[in-house]
């Protein structure tokens, strides 16, 4: 099964927002309830759309700059980017279905 993974830092984030056409992330902190109930739909998306977009997850704590350089207040926060630019971010609890219709406006 395919989870989504963590990303370690900000240079494995730029790294992967130049590597990956389709690229969602999701900002999350380890103390955030919400978040707990948007973790497995984040891996469950990470193996429905193994093949045509990369799913990850970036705990904001020890990466605060990116949360800062994307103006991210409230998480849970998906950010789904197309080719390095920023299209979309959904704040707060989504439903599976809601996550996935907005990641096929972007395939």
């Amino acid at each position: 099964m395919t989870t989504a993974a963590y990303i370690q830092d900000e240079t494995e984030f730029d790294a992967l927002l130049k590597a990956e056409s389709l690229l969602v992330v999701d900002c999350t902190a380890s103390w955030c309830g919400p978040c707990k109930l948007v973790s497995p739909l984040m891996d469950k998306l990470a193996e429905q759309y193994n093949d045509r977009a990369k799913v990850f997850k970036l705990d904001i704590d020890p990466n605060k700059s990116v949360a800062k350089r994307f103006a991210i207040k409230s998480i849970p926060a998906v950010m789904v980017f197309k080719q390095g630019e920023l299209m979309e971010t959904l704040i707060g609890v989504k439903t599976y279905e809601e996550f996935c219709s907005t990641l096929e406006q972007y395939l």
